[in-house]
């Protein structure tokens, strides 16, 4: 089997279930988890610092990373607007997600990824044939996409997080998730 095949049998299959995952965890009746909200904060703060690094090599990667998280970051308040919130005999404190909103950015962030694909499929022919430079790999539309999931899920999960502390306060006999 081709090595380029190869590549596509192993990321094909995780790329959906990292999908399926964060389509599932948009509706319905999520539970609080604070250690994994905290983990997820740091490691979207995290990739949004690492990325920002693409500002060394050029800086309209890195606004389109600031943008993207600005307008996350937006998004992100407005969700947490749009969120109910509301108790679980069995789970606890829960949050029922805002479905527009996480079916828009899904949508998004699946068109941008196949719209790269497509255009590293492009570039992959035209290299052989001798064609586009190496730089045209270089995104600030992607980065802008991932600037805006960034800034969503940073503001989002801090968001929850200060409502499930004011919960615990209002509502001192319930127990901790």
């Amino acid at each position: 089997m081709p090595v380029h095949l190869t590549n596509y049998l192993i990321m094909l299959p995780l790329l959906a279930w990292i999908v399926w995952r964060r389509v599932s965890r948009q509706f319905g009746r999520q539970p609080i988890q604070r250690k994994r909200m905290i983990a997820r904060i740091v490691i979207f703060a995290v990739v949004g610092c690492l990325l920002s690094l693409a500002g060394l090599h050029s800086i309209q990667l890195l606004e389109g990373l600031l943008v993207g998280a600005l307008i996350g970051a937006l998004i992100g308040m407005v969700g947490l607007r749009l969120t109910r919130f509301e108790v679980d005999p069995v789970k606890g404190d829960c949050y029922v997600p805002n479905a527009w909103i996480g079916a828009l950015l899904t949508v998004l962030l699946l068109g941008r990824l196949l719209w790269r694909f497509m255009q590293m499929q492009q570039v992959s022919a035209a290299a052989q044939a001798g064609g586009y430079p190496a730089s045209y790999t270089y995104s600030p539309l992607t980065m802008l996409v991932v600037g805006l999931l960034v800034g969503y899920y940073i503001v989002y999960f801090s968001g929850l997080l200060i409502h499930h502390r004011r919960f615990q306060q209002a509502h001192p006999g319930t127990s901790t998730l």
